[in-house]
């Protein structure tokens, strides 16, 4: 069976799709390999599912690749990861499908090579139109929202912002992901059943899916199964079902 043969309703493609990458590392341990050759390998997974979702008809795709607390894994693999960014900011995989690119996360942290890669991508697919690819890039929930606040404590401070002002628009105003709609689905692959400090604010009402297959194996028909599964379910929102089957 291909991806192509998994039905789904093209009408109802979920609008941005947020990815956590998980189990490059184990695909290359069954491998007998590094585990720097198993991110090598998920590189290629994000070209598959990038132009796929770009064929459906998504309109953002936010892929979790570095997070904060990554930075406590060994100096020589977080290297390796920071080579494999530069590698893979590759023009082919934007400008083939028409990809606009964005990043968010700490990037101050980053090497200044990879920083200057990031702004180098963004400004010259920033014209682009198809789809938005947002890569999560030493990056955590619990960061993103204590800098929100921070953001937000000046401005009363300051006395630009009246505290009594303050309600979930204005906080996810001040996140980095102000740009874009929070995810409808969100997609673990790897086996793994939690979030990982993953756009926690931004999830509060997106369909979950957690699948045991490493990130590297992850294909278009793989992607088609998560979509067709979250085709199925209801998104109530609060509602209940009959509120929501009447008001379609």
């Amino acid at each position: 069976m291909t991806g192509q043969d998994i039905s789904i309703d093209m009408k109802r493609v979920p609008r941005h799709i947020a990815i956590i990458m998980d189990g490059n590392g184990r695909w290359a341990a069954e491998r007998g390999k590094e585990r720097s050759y198993g991110h090598q390998a998920g590189v290629e997974s994000v070209r598959r599912i990038t132009s796929e979702c770009t064929r459906l008809g998504v309109e953002y795709l936010t892929l979790y690749t570095f997070s904060t607390e990554n930075w406590k894994r060994p100096a020589d693999e977080v290297a390796a990861l920071m080579g494999l960014v530069l590698s893979s900011l590759e023009d082919e995989i934007f400008m083939k499908n028409n990809v606009r690119f964005r990043v968010i996360g700490d990037i101050a942290r980053l090497p200044q090579a990879v920083q200057d890669k990031l702004n180098e991508t963004m400004e010259h697919t920033s014209g682009n139109t198809a789809m938005t690819m947002v890569v999560a890039l030493s990056y955590s929930s619990k960061w993103e929202i204590t800098h929100a606040v921070r953001e937000i404590a000046a401005g009363v401070a300051e006395g630009t912002i009246d505290r009594n002002d303050i309600d979930d628009e204005m906080i996810s105003a001040h996140m980095q992901t102000s740009f874009m709609p929070d995810p409808d689905l969100l997609i673990r692959t790897g086996g793994e059943v939690r979030i990982s400090n993953y756009l926690l604010w931004q999830i509060a009402y997106s369909e979950l899916y957690f699948c045991d297959t490493f990130w590297p194996d992850f294909d278009e028909k793989a992607l088609r199964e998560a979509i067709a599964c979250y085709q199925k379910r209801q998104r109530r929102f609060g509602k209940t079902e009959a509120q929501v089957e009447n008001n379609e």
